[in-house]
């Protein structure tokens, strides 16, 4: 099993028929797709120097839009300690500019919690708590989190956190995936919103 069948074990099963299929992720094979987030807005404008800074490091970033086509993969491998991880690339086509948002996700199966990894290089760590909803959607909600310098991790004070909420679903009646992510700070506000649909295509 890969790491969100291990992570939420019979709750796996809870997920849409199509979530199932797109979070087993085999070995070595790639889930790719393409969409349109209807919107995309980033924080305060004051804040630019920070998203500059984390644009580098493929994580946020600076520039908000409508209707922005972008593409995401995810490729499960197996790492030389035996651990199972995901990489996600998230590609976000902006009018002037072409920004990622990267990560790498591990399971800790002990503490129920997905070990991410956002940037590249990382620039941060967050713990993440996965659920099911009624509906069969997947929500992700964020928890302990960690400044990341080459091997040094430092702990982020909480109220300096981005709180992290996403929720992806399926739609039937139109055949394709949504995604909702929400990133926010209790100082700080909005960090980062981002809401579209994408449907699977063969690479």
């Amino acid at each position: 099993m890969t790491i969100y069948q291990t992570l939420l074990g019979e709750d796996f099963k809870k997920l849409h028929p199509k979530l199932q299929q797109r979070y087993a992720l085999p070995l070595n094979q790639t889930f790719y797709a393409k969409g349109v987030m209807h919107s995309i807005e980033s924080g305060a404008k004051w804040m630019r120097p920070f998203y500059m800074v984390a644009a580098r490091f493929k994580f946020l970033f600076p520039e908000s839009g409508k209707h922005i086509p972008f593409t995401i993969s995810n490729t499960c491998r197996q790492l030389p300690n035996g651990e199972l991880e995901v990489k996600w690339e998230r590609t976000f086509l902006m009018t002037k500019k072409t920004r990622h948002f990267d990560a790498r996700m591990t399971v800790d199966p002990v503490k129920k919690v997905v070990k991410d990894y956002l940037g590249s290089p990382a620039l941060f760590y967050s713990d993440l708590l996965f659920s099911v909803t009624r509906e069969g959607k997947l929500v992700i909600r964020s928890g302990a989190q960690r400044f990341v310098m080459s091997k040094l991790e430092c702990k982020i004070p909480k109220m300096l956190e981005g709180h992290v909420i996403v929720e992806e679903g399926y739609d039937d009646n139109r055949n394709v995936f949504t995604i909702h992510v929400y990133i926010h700070n209790p100082l700080l506000g909005r960090l980062m919103m981002y809401a579209g649909e994408f449907t699977q295509k063969s690479l």
